[in-house]
């Protein structure tokens, strides 16, 4: 056992070493390969535990931070991860990496479409800029895969004193969160030239796509393992119940977790009770519990979607035979980034006028694969005429816009029709 608590301090005091090196301003190639030569590779809580020490030996966390993006340039490849536990299909960290691979493949496609800017032909630049607009909105949806992150998982580290490590990760996703605004605020100004693209390429455009691609190897290398080390199934849970209320990442998991040896249903009573009181939702004309409204809700002959007054979706029905297809993926995602972006204008408009009172109701219909399609949007306001938000309702009018006469004798409809 000595052997290995030596084996251990030796690691740990020898990646100091060279991530001070880093900090001193040696090269990452160097230091890399000294890290091949001595210790070719090192356990993935070791890193963690390095990184939380030198930040209490005095290293300022920004530096740390800024270091983030070398030091794991150096250590790529070299992260034991051979003890990390096995992850259940549906369990938090199983989504994660899930969505890791959806914002990869998302990474991919948008660095493929900006190695080919040289040979896009002006009369193309404009679709082609949507294209990568289109690609940096699915990114921008990686805010819910951090705020998951950062407000469910880092707080049972802390409780595990690794107080570091998390504030340094979390400073990196800042700088991502920033980056990706950025690349989308030049991909929609509308006077964007060519050659303005560019110029941005390497300054701002590459450096997001690689932080977006690197955070997922900090995850899977390090984050993960430590975390699934560290927290107990409870904790697990307790993150699991309260993603939806966060939201996915381009990423809808089709397998519910259900952990061994935890009385889920139990747990999700008391939650549902301590919240509600009695676990029903008390309205004036009536009231009812969570799963008599939602099955009023996915009953009635509309797709409805709600949008909140900060535009992020809230909530949409999940009736048998929707319109248009929704995962949960979009909820709390900014209602403008879940369109093409070719008609974000006029959701911005309808949002616009709605928050000033200009409007409360717009209608639209539309023919869609031979169906008659009405969808219709409206300001939902308080009592004091205070902007809520806004409910999209969706109606397949087909059938309906086909009756005359009248219909008095009772007379059933097959329901499993479809």
């Amino acid at each position: 056992m000595s052997e290995l608590i030596n084996n251990s301090r030796y690691r740990k005091e020898r990646l100091k070493e060279l991530i001070l090196k880093l900090h001193d301003g040696e090269s990452a190639a160097k230091v890399r390969a000294e890290l091949v030569a001595t210790l070719k590779h090192i356990p993935y809580g070791e890193v963690v535990e390095v990184e939380q020490e030198l930040i209490q030996e005095g290293l300022p966390e920004q530096e740390v931070l800024k270091l983030c993006d070398i030091h794991g340039e150096v250590l790529d490849g070299h992260i034991d991860t051979s003890a990390a536990q096995e992850i259940p299909e549906g369990h938090p960290v199983d989504v994660f990496i899930q969505e890791n691979k959806e914002l990869v493949s998302v990474c991919e496609k948008a660095g493929d479409l900006l190695s080919r800017i040289s040979e896009v032909k002006e009369s193309d630049f404009r679709e082609y800029v949507l294209m990568l607009q289109g690609c940096f909105n699915e990114l921008m949806d990686v805010d819910k895969h951090y705020q998951r992150k950062e407000y469910l998982v880092f707080p049972y580290l802390e409780k595990n004193e690794i107080t570091g490590p998390p504030k340094v990760m979390w400073g990196k996703h800042d700088e991502i969160r920033d980056q990706l605004k950025a690349c989308i605020e030049i991909l929609r100004t509308p006077e964007l030239k060519k050659n303005d693209l560019q110029d941005s390429l390497e300054l701002l455009f590459i450096p997001a796509l690689k932080g977006v691609k690197d955070m997922t190897s900090k995850e899977e290398e390090i984050l993960f393992p430590m975390c699934m080390d560290l927290l107990t199934t409870e904790e697990w849970w307790n993150i699991h119940r309260q993603t939806i209320e966060i939201g996915f990442t381009l990423y809808d998991p089709q397998v519910e977790w259900k952990p061994e040896g935890l009385d889920t249903a139990a747990v999700d009573q008391q939650a549902a009770t301590s919240s509600s009181g009695n676990g029903t939702i008390q309205l004036p004309s009536g009231s009812f519990t969570a799963p008599e409204i939602m099955a009023i809700l996915n009953t009635v002959s509309a797709d409805m979607t709600f949008v909140d007054k900060n535009d992020k979706v809230k909530y949409f029905t999940q009736g048998k035979h929707r319109i248009f297809t929704r995962s949960r993926s979009i909820i709390n995602r900014d209602v403008r980034l879940c369109h093409p972006p070719g008609s974000v204008h006029i959701i911005e408009k309808i949002l616009e006028d709605f928050k000033s009172g200009k409007a409360s109701h717009a209608p639209f219909w539309i023919q869609m694969k031979g169906k008659f399609i009405h969808i219709e949007y409206f300001a939902l306001r308080d009592e004091n005429g205070e902007y809520l938000g806004t409910l999209e309702v969706s109606q397949d009018l087909t059938d309906l816009r086909k009756l005359e006469g009248e219909q008095r004798i009772l007379s059933y409809t097959d329901q499993n029709e479809g």
